[in-house]
């Protein structure tokens, strides 16, 4: 089945040990991008991936070009990156909260594309995935991780007033989706 054809795509790929594959994860709150990732680990043989989720950038990071947080979590050759919430996640949540103009909006965004670009030119594939919920769909969501006593740290404040800006957050995603998505690189 899938999980037998992920394995042997994965071997293949690190025996040829010519490029490294990004599966990039976006979307809203709850939509299932950490299962996603979990599953793909679970799937897969994990040894040879790199699993990374972002948050807000550290000290250092601050100190240093926007992407190079990114850039230093990169896959070698031969194996898979799973990146939750990267590069799109902080020019998206700026724009949001009017922290950025539209055209700063932009500037951020043909970066990423030039980011991307550099790495498919070195032969990284990229396959990005936005995963969405309706904003009544993402309601339910968060109110049944508040509901369980497992999920329940996952819920915070910041992100129910996200959940109320909903609708700017859909807009700039659909923006940010439509200037980055590429022939090398396209958002699925």
């Amino acid at each position: 089945g899938l999980r037998e054809e992920l394995l042997d795509v994965q071997s293949q790929l690190r025996d040829a040990g010519r490029s490294s594959v990004i599966v990039l994860f976006g979307g809203v709150e709850g939509a299932g991008k950490s299962e996603s990732v979990n599953l793909l680990n679970e799937w897969m043989d994990p040894h040879w991936i790199v699993t990374r989720g972002y948050t807000d950038p550290s000290a250092e990071e601050l100190e240093r070009p926007r992407l190079w947080r990114y850039w230093r979590d990169l896959p070698p050759h031969g194996r898979i990156a799973l990146f939750l919430s990267a590069w799109y996640s902080s020019p998206i949540r700026h724009r949001v909260a009017r922290r950025i103009s539209s055209a700063e909006f932009d500037g951020l965004l043909d970066e990423v594309a030039a980011f991307e670009r550099a790495l498919t030119d070195d032969g990284t594939v990229i396959l990005k995935f936005w995963m969405h919920l309706s904003k009544a769909a993402q309601k339910k969501r968060l109110k049944a991780f508040e509901q369980d006593p497992h999920q329940r740290w996952r819920v915070t404040r910041q992100q129910w007033k996200h959940w109320r800006m909903f609708d700017k957050f859909v807009a700039n995603a659909d923006r940010a989706i439509r200037r980055t998505s590429t022939d090398q690189a396209p958002w699925h």
